[in-house]
């Protein structure tokens, strides 16, 4: 069977990266609130990876990993993850629920922190899809993981269902704070469900 994501021209991608953005806008405004302080997020990239490339995209197989994964409902059916760094994750949460009293594990609190960040980032872009392509499009209710990519990505895509050999990733930078504040490498990767990208640029027009 042909791959539909493997096989998007420029043009499509185009479209797709616009998207990206716009959903990064949205996600950045609702993180901005959440820190109470000055968000930016960019989207510098978005690249077609095959399920082999996602783990090295994120620092190799055996790369600890904060991940939200959720499932996306609606007109357009699909997967979507929110991976970040450890570091990164640390990082963000100090921002939110201030200095940690374990530099080696996360508390409930801080877990439920990171587990809402990444379903209003996700909650975020997927509602300016919404916006854009006038369909329904609801997350499911988040999961948290942390554990290495290999293991993370492997479970995932088994557990939330394959939708052929390739993911449409979308590489974000987050920098909440000052301008000195450590920026904050996140990943979100989308896998539509296979019949979800006819859908996806027939409503757009594309």
């Amino acid at each position: 069977m042909i791959d539909p994501i493997k096989n998007i021209n420029e043009f499509q991608l185009d479209v797709l990266r616009e998207i990206g953005n716009i959903g990064a806008g949205n996600a950045a405004t609702a993180l901005s609130k959440l820190l109470k302080k000055p968000v930016d997020m960019n989207v510098p990239r978005v690249q077609i990876l095959s399920f082999h490339e996602i783990a090295e995209f994120v620092g190799g197989e055996e790369t600890i990993i904060v991940t939200v994964f959720l499932r996306v409902e609606g007109d357009i059916p699909g997967n979507m993850f929110f991976i970040l760094g450890m570091d990164s994750a640390k990082s963000l949460i100090r921002d939110i629920v201030g200095p940690s009293q374990n530099d080696e594990e996360f508390s409930e609190l801080e877990l439920s922190a990171l587990q809402e960040i990444g379903n209003i980032l996700a909650g975020s872009y997927l509602t300016s899809l919404s916006d854009l392509t006038k369909m329904n499009l609801q997350p499911s209710v988040p999961a948290l993981a942390i554990d290495m990519a290999g293991a993370i990505l492997s479970y995932g895509l088994i557990e939330l269902g394959r939708s052929g050999d390739y993911a449409l990733v979308i590489d974000t930078e987050i920098q909440p704070g000052t301008e000195k504040s450590e920026k904050l490498n996140g990943h979100f990767f989308l896998l539509p469900d296979p019949e979800s990208f006819e859908i996806l640029f027939t409503s757009l027009g594309v």
